[in-house]
């Protein structure tokens, strides 16, 4: 792997008519940054070759708002992401093997902010961007990392919808 791709879930609904948290879907705002994320991680020369995602109706849909700017890229949808910690994210990113050139993963917090944090403080990000992806973490936030022959991570972008016109969300 090359590069690895790590994001939120764009804004939920509060409450899912099921009642369940896992059956919560997009709002119409979490459509819509879902999309523009995708559009600015393309225009910063990004491809995604696997998207690997919780298996959630947000993020399942998150990566559908997705899909259509990274046409080439393989789903594959793991109820073990559903709300996973840092460890566990790890371990699923571990196991996409060295093919994989680019990966996403499309995940819910804490995990994923968690994940961000401990990569952007391993992968020499100025502190400003781990200052700021510490405190805050919202929804259809996306961290890239660059991926050396070692597997080690290093810093290569902190995205916020809200920093290119989207509503940003908690």
């Amino acid at each position: 792997m090359r590069q690895l791709i790590i994001m939120r879930h764009a804004k939920a609904e509060r409450a899912a008519p099921s009642g369940r948290d896992f059956d919560r879907g997009l709002t119409e705002r979490g459509r819509t940054d879902a999309a523009l994320m995708a559009k600015v991680l393309a225009r910063s020369g990004l491809s995604v070759d696997l998207a690997l995602i919780s298996a959630s109706a947000r993020t399942v849909q998150t990566w559908a708002a997705m899909a259509d700017t990274f046409p080439q890229a393989a789903l594959q949808s793991e109820r073990s992401l559903f709300n996973a910690s840092s460890q566990e994210l790890h371990q699923a990113i571990a196991l996409a093997g060295p093919a994989v050139q680019t990966l996403i993963v499309i995940a819910h917090n804490p995990g994923i902010q968690v994940l961000a944090d401990e990569l952007l403080r391993s992968g020499f990000a100025p502190p400003s961007v781990i200052d700021r992806a510490s405190s805050r973490f919202p929804t259809a936030t996306a961290a890239v990392f660059a991926i050396d022959a070692a597997d080690h991570a290093g810093y290569d972008g902190l995205f916020y919808a809200a920093d290119y016109g989207g509503g940003g969300g908690e």
